[in-house]
């Protein structure tokens, strides 16, 4: 896994999700263009939140072209795996129950969340059943 150091602020999440849904290598209006309907932003707000992204070491920048070209360094589960992990510590002490038992608690799951995620581990525990 990439050596994630870095986190990323809510402006930069959406552009990486933006790299990380369409195939690179990508252009600034490109980008800028994908991001519309979320962020009215002038291109040199992009640019600018682009280099950071650089600097930080997520996307790295293709100038050979004339045009910069874009693309992902950090690949999007290895950041998702990252951040969930320095999330469930953070909030929960590590406790995935603890998690889902204020999810649950809060009204923010249903029934059929729950009975999804059941299905789910099920699944899971089956698949492992099965590589043994």
């Amino acid at each position: 896994m990439e050596n994630i150091q870095k986190k990323l602020g809510e402006a930069e999440l959406e552009i990486m999700q933006v790299i990380w849904n369409s195939e690179p290598p990508l252009t600034s209006n490109y980008i800028l263009k994908e991001l519309q309907e979320r962020r009215k932003w002038q291109l040199s707000t992009l640019m600018t939140s682009l280099s950071r992204l650089v600097d930080k070491g997520f996307i790295s920048c293709d100038r050979a072209t004339g045009t910069n070209l874009y693309s992902p360094v950090v690949a999007e589960n290895d950041y998702k795996a990252k951040e969930s992990g320095s999330f469930l510590e953070k909030l929960y002490h590590n406790s995935i129950q603890s998690m889902v038992a204020t999810l649950y608690h809060n009204q923010m799951l249903n029934s059929s969340d729950v009975e999804e995620l059941r299905t789910f581990l099920d699944e899971l525990e089956k698949n492992e059943e099965g590589k043994g």
